[in-house]
């Protein structure tokens, strides 16, 4: 069976730290002033004294039907073989057709290369040598986490079946592989 990765976020369980930030920024050498994930507060909500408030990871959401491939004029945005979306910077004009067409904002020209850049679930360096992402690896809060949702054993799946989850933005359908539990925050 082929993999999906998949990432679930517990907006719980973040305490808005933002390592995840940092990790991935020295993980992927993202030029400073450039992000391919953050977390920023969503809130306060509500009337005093019963407030809310919460972080909500923002990266690329890895969808399956992504607007981004579908408009790459070079192919230099594609799903890998286990269904991430990459990026091949070396095949990227530049055009921003797929800022354009991601309804996540979740993409940028890298000041240093040119090139369409954006989260990769660290599939180059990490993933694709059995490791976490940077991110879920320096997560202290514990709510990040990452696996094949094809595994009955992992902890995505485990997560998913136990609670109820939301994607963004899924009036799109562009069927993101990140999903969010809300529960305790919302």
């Amino acid at each position: 069976m082929a993999k999906q990765y998949v990432m679930v976020i517990q907006a719980s369980k973040c305490i808005g730290c933002q390592a995840c930030t940092v990790a991935c920024k020295f993980q992927n050498e993202v030029p400073e002033g450039q992000y391919r994930t953050k977390s920023p507060a969503v809130g306060p909500t509500g009337t005093y004294p019963n407030v809310k408030l919460y972080f909500e990871k923002e990266a690329c959401q890895m969808c399956k039907n992504a607007p981004c491939v579908a408009v790459c004029p070079t192919k230099a945005s594609y799903h890998n073989e286990d269904g991430v979306v990459l990026v091949d910077s070396n095949k990227c004009v530049g055009c921003k057709y797929c800022m354009t067409a991601c309804p996540y904002d979740a993409r940028f020209i890298n000041e240093e290369t040119g090139a369409a850049d954006k989260c990769s679930f660290c599939y180059e360096h990490r993933v694709s040598q059995g490791e976490k992402p940077a991110c879920v690896s320096t997560c202290v809060g514990g709510a990040l986490s990452f696996g094949d949702l094809n595994d009955p054993n992992s902890d995505v799946k485990k997560l998913l079946d136990k609670y109820k989850a939301e994607v963004r933005k899924p009036e799109f359908g562009t069927h993101p592989n990140v999903y969010y539990i809300y529960e305790g925050v919302k």
